[in-house]
């Protein structure tokens, strides 16, 4: 079994610790529910991430974060000054990136729905524009070409190859199969490369590929990179930069502890990837450009709740907190496990489903979790709820979104 990866929770006299300090004197201090993230586990994340990759001989790399895992101003803000540069998904993710001081030379656009006002931004924001459009037709291609016309402008683009492979994930976040809607095939690529009406002010900088989140195995991976590089190859023309995408998981369970891949062993993954099907093939060393989301902050973040009160119904029994599925959607959306602990640690155990006030049956935390008897005012903590827990939020039932603390 491997070990779990580094949390900033641990116990001290049966009483929860975060960073070190007392969760209960914490929960105190902010009208509950509240995200709360640590800075120092995502300082150690970010820079984990890094030596592994150099560990490999993988020295020339761009970090860009994928700011729909947590898209926090001061979480942003810290990974820039740790060298972070953004992956976006939309004009408003730009926008924070651009806000936090993210320099456009560090930012890739991804996304099949690019509007014409999100292009025009990413043109009109640097001189030499953004680092690079991840493109996902040749329909899009077409449109950034255009739009870099009018504006008099050469717009960097780099091709989202769709690599036909399966990756081991939730089916709703899988994005690197024939089915999805994300990339274009290897032969739409090459027919597009040959075609003068996309390159009169678009320019190839790159190839990329993203096959889906919470990666717990590299399979899929090697395949995908198989398939990036034979097309670098049939290509045969120098690329700025190979973008190998994100998605490394995160063990939110026990049995995602004993099977995750670690950075380790995804880096060496990867070098090994690369080295076999395109190093061993040619003489060009591109930049590498790595998406990672999840990885970065999903150990960083937990979600804190108030217990409203317990219900017995028919031998069942309730525990209602004040956070609900609106707050985190994870569990009601892709029936997503996150370990819950009490504040307070008690010998008494009972079973217990976790649920919230919203009215709907999915918003349900956990079923028949073993947890002490709680009592109206009682705290418990939502684990690993630092990636797509606050990105995620909404509105629903009329509902304030909570705040985000960085410790």
């Amino acid at each position: 079994m491997k070990n779990k990866m580094k949390s900033p929770l641990e116990y001290k006299k049966n009483t929860l610790h975060f960073d070190g300090q007392s969760l209960n004197l914490i929960a105190q201090k902010w009208q509950t529910p509240f995200y709360l993230y640590s800075k120092k586990t995502i300082e150690f994340y970010y820079n984990d991430f890094t030596l592994k990759a150099q560990e490999q001989g993988l020295d020339d790399i761009l970090i860009c974060y994928a700011i729909k895992a947590n898209n926090n101003k001061d979480v942003l803000k810290l990974l820039r000054k740790l060298g972070s540069g953004a992956d976006v998904v939309s004009g408003g993710e730009l926008k924070l990136a651009l806000k936090a001081g993210i320099h456009p030379s560090k930012i890739v656009f991804s996304g099949v729905g690019k509007t014409d006002e999100e292009i025009e931004m990413a043109l009109k924001c640097h001189k030499n524009g953004i680092f690079s459009f991840n493109v996902e037709s040749l329909e899009e291609l077409a449109d950034i070409n255009r739009i870099a016309k009018k504006l008099n402008k050469v717009a960097r683009v780099a091709f989202r190859l769709n690599p036909q492979v399966h990756a081991k994930t939730h089916r709703y976040i899988a994005t690197g199969n024939k089915t999805h809607k994300f990339g274009i095939l290897a032969e739409d690529i090459l027919a597009g490369l040959k075609s003068k009406k996309y390159w009169s002010h678009s320019k190839l900088v790159g190839l990329s590929i993203h096959i889906g989140s919470q990666l717990t195995e590299m399979k899929a991976t090697k395949e995908a990179i198989k398939e990036l590089s034979d097309l670098a190859l049939k290509i045969n023309r120098p690329l700025e930069f190979l973008d190998l995408g994100g998605g490394l998981g995160i063990d939110y369970t026990e049995e995602e502890r004993k099977e995750l891949t670690s950075t380790a062993e995804y880096m060496k993954a990867i070098h090994e990837a690369l080295d076999a099907f395109y190093y061993k093939k040619t003489d060009e060393r591109p930049k590498i450009v790595f998406e990672p989301g999840r990885i970065l902050v999903g150990k960083m973040g937990i979600l804190i709740s108030k217990v409203i009160r317990t219900k017995v119904s028919g031998g069942n029994h309730f525990t209602i907190i004040d956070a609900g599925m609106n707050d985190l959607i994870r569990p009601a959306l892709y029936e997503a496990h996150h370990d819950i602990y009490p504040v307070m640690r008690k010998t008494k155990e009972i079973s217990t489903d976790i649920v919230g006030p919203i009215c709907e049956s999915a918003d349900c935390f956990g079923s028949a979790m073993k947890l002490p008897p709680m009592k109206n005012g009682d705290f418990v903590v939502i684990d690993n709820a630092g990636a797509y827990g606050h990105t995620m939020s909404s509105t629903y039932n009329e509902r304030q979104r909570v705040k985000e603390v960085l410790l």
